[in-house]
């Protein structure tokens, strides 16, 4: 893995714990009180250390770490200790550390992968992933594994409205827009353009008033993808 790869790996993957984090903070794992959730244990320091801040991520790993000493099965800490080896990846390339880099992205996606296959309905860790193949499947020196994360995200991200469903009427404006946008850009890219479609329509009849509807309609209408603003992250880092 070259320098330049390495660099636009560490901006992507920045981009894509952050919508992890707001998306799983309106979609808690099925039957779990907040004081449960293990993201809440971690994901303060996490993205501080994405900030830049490294002693509060090597905090993060070692909470995930811990919990995978007395769990080796933990699910959750798997997802999150691979996005923080990632996250670690792009600080390596930053610092010059190219050797160090490499292996560490490899390991990531590897743990992210093992973390799902052990909870393949734990909504928690497929959004986790999810938001993490969505974006770096954007990375163009990654092209020859596009399709793959985004037919998994979109899975993941399928597997999870299912799960909602009972409750996804209630859930808040930010976590359904998120979720039927990230649904409706995958398929998009996908080139599923009728499945996109379907999301983009829900947003608009279910978020009438949103930023999301605005932009769904936008997409409904646009006849260049180059004129269409992105229908996920709406209202935090993406503009």
């Amino acid at each position: 893995m070259n320098t330049c790869r390495i660099a636009r790996t560490a901006r992507s993957l920045a981009l894509t714990t952050l919508v992890a984090a707001l998306l799983l903070s309106g979609a808690p794992a099925a039957g779990a009180a907040p004081a449960d959730r293990f993201d809440y244990l971690v994901r303060a320091d996490f993205f501080a250390g994405i900030a830049g801040d490294r002693a509060r991520l090597d905090r993060a790993m070692k909470v995930c770490e811990d919990a995978l000493a007395a769990d080796p099965r933990h699910a959750e800490a798997m997802v999150w200790h691979g996005a923080g080896l990632i996250v670690r990846d792009g600080h390596a390339a930053q610092a010059g550390e190219v050797e160090k880099a490499g292996p560490l992205t490899t390991r990531g996606l590897a743990e992210m992968d093992a973390g799902a296959r052990l909870a393949p309905a734990n909504i928690a860790v497929l959004i986790v992933r999810a938001a993490v193949l969505t974006r770096l499947a954007r990375v163009p020196v990654f092209a020859d594994r596009e399709r793959e994360w985004l037919e998994t995200a979109v899975a993941h991200y399928g597997t999870v409205l299912t799960l909602q469903a009972p409750d996804f009427a209630t859930m808040s404006v930010h976590a359904r827009g998120e979720l039927l946008g990230g649904l409706a850009e995958n398929l998009d890219r996908l080139g599923q353009h009728d499945r996109a479609r379907h999301y983009l329509t829900r947003i608009v009849s279910e978020l009438p008033q949103s930023t999301y509807a605005t932009r769904a309609r936008s997409w409904l209408a646009a006849e260049s993808p180059s004129s269409r603003a992105s229908l996920s992250c709406v209202g935090c880092h993406v503009r």
